[in-house]
């Protein structure tokens, strides 16, 4: 079989994707590289295939001529064609056409019910973003390249060369289209791929292979470097958040390599200036009892307090209600909420923060289970004296993040129990207790 062909086939064995009823979308602008990848994918797969093209209308006849001619060609091996116009308000520029390019893909994604959109980037591609990055300022991640796959894109060709996506063209008598604009340099991937790979070329004529070999090192340094990483994170985190301690006690090195990491998980830009400025961030506010946030994005905040750092997103809360009648077993969202009668002598009594309480009812029962509400008051276990809720959390030392998360027995607006925090004076056993109260997520056993 032909080496591209074969090359497919084993990229859609390696990626679970050589299965007869996934459909494919092929990004197809019907150039060398994209008309090659359709070609070959027609002729090593009974998939169902579709071609999707945007028409970015910026070379006026000639763009809508290379949409013809994609569309006759789809229809010469009977492949269903998709097009659409980019939008007239569209910056012309690289980065709003490569934006527009992927939001177009992923339309196209939900319109053709599918979660697999091969693009045609090919190893010379690798080689000159390579470039683009270390002239642009990179780390070792940024050495890695472009992936093979990232979320629904998958990019097949990575190892192959474009004078072998060419000689296919030839070979194959396709007619690709010859986009004007690729000699522009004006546009910086076309200098690098005019002038700049040429010159490398002339220190080292395999200066292509040389560059990819270099992003395959910098992945395995980089699966190294999240190994080690991920095993520190275990040690000094818990339910994702990180122990402030714990954190200024690393290196330099580490605490800005994890502040990368948290910048990339959530997909956000990222520079060393910003790493930095959130490291003095942490170290600034670590001994802040209350904590304090800073903004990532319009709904998302690096958390950092004397205990945890953590990434939070602002959301409205939900306030949740039930009404507790009787004994027995309620569902509270996913947690389950137990009262039941108790008439044993209480041997060990639950801490604070645990969620389960010994308590003295009368009857008849008659509370509710709910999130907290404005002017909700509290008498502590102890305390002669009600106070508000809100005070009671401040001392607490919760954080205003974290309060609307919160769940609670109430009676109108007198707060029993402080789950996980601590039950009222009202309710603590006199005597001996009467009920026993346990409140868990939904599938644990509440023990």
């Amino acid at each position: 079989m032909n080496k591209i062909r074969e090359t497919i086939k084993s990229f859609l064995q390696k990626h679970d994707l050589d299965k007869p009823d996934l459909v494919y979308l092929a990004a197809f602008s019907g150039g060398y590289d994209s008309m090659c990848l359709l070609d070959a994918l027609h002729h090593t797969v009974k998939n169902k295939i579709v071609a999707i093209h945007l028409n970015h209308k910026w070379r006026g006849e000639e763009s809508d001529n290379e949409e013809i001619n994609c569309k006759n060609f789809c229809e010469s091996l009977g492949i269903e064609f998709y097009s659409e116009n980019l939008a007239s308000n569209i910056p012309k520029t690289e980065t709003a056409a490569r934006d527009a390019r992927y939001d177009f893909f992923k339309h196209c994604a939900k319109k053709f019910n599918s979660q697999i959109v091969f693009t045609a980037h090919n190893k010379n591609d690798n080689a000159e973003t390579l470039i683009y990055r270390i002239a642009t300022g990179t780390g070792i991640s940024g050495l890695q390249g472009i992936n093979e796959r990232r979320g629904i894109f998958y990019r097949p060709l990575l190892d192959i060369t474009r004078d072998e996506i060419e000689t296919y063209c030839q070979k194959h008598h396709l007619n690709p289209n010859n986009d004007s604009s690729n000699s522009d340099t004006k546009y910086k991937r076309n200098f690098i791929r005019a002038n700049i790979m040429p010159a490398f070329q002339k220190v080292n004529s395999n200066a292509v292979d040389s560059i990819n070999s270099l992003s395959e090192i910098a992945k395995e340094e980089t699966e190294i470097i999240e190994e080690y990483l991920n095993q520190i994170l275990k040690k000094i985190s818990v339910d994702n958040k990180i122990s402030t301690k714990k954190f200024l006690n690393l290196s330099n090195a580490i605490q800005k390599r994890i502040i990368y990491n948290m910048f990339t998980n959530h997909n956000l830009d990222y520079d060393r200036k910003k790493i930095f400025n959130i490291l003095e961030f942490i170290k600034e506010n670590s001994s802040s009892k209350s904590g304090k946030t800073c903004s990532l994005t319009s709904d998302l905040w690096i958390f950092t307090s004397d205990k945890f750092i953590e990434i939070i997103t602002q959301k409205t809360p939900l306030k949740p209600f039930i009404r507790i009648t009787k004994e027995g077993s309620y569902k509270f969202d996913e947690y389950v909420f137990e009262l039941e009668k108790f008439d044993k002598e209480v041997k060990k009594f639950p801490k604070d923060s645990e969620k389960i309480a010994y308590v003295q009812l009368s009857e008849p029962i008659d509370f509710d289970l709910r999130t907290r509400l404005e002017g909700d008051i509290i008498k502590p276990f102890g305390l002669k004296g009600t106070q508000k809720l809100k005070k009671y959390l401040n001392e607490k030392k919760i954080p205003n993040h974290e309060k609307d998360k919160l769940f609670f027995l109430a009676f109108d607006n007198e707060i029993l129990w402080a789950i996980g925090l601590g039950i009222s004076d009202k309710i603590k056993i006199t005597k001996k207790a009467t009920h026993r109260m346990k409140f868990y997520k939904e599938g644990e056993n509440g023990n």
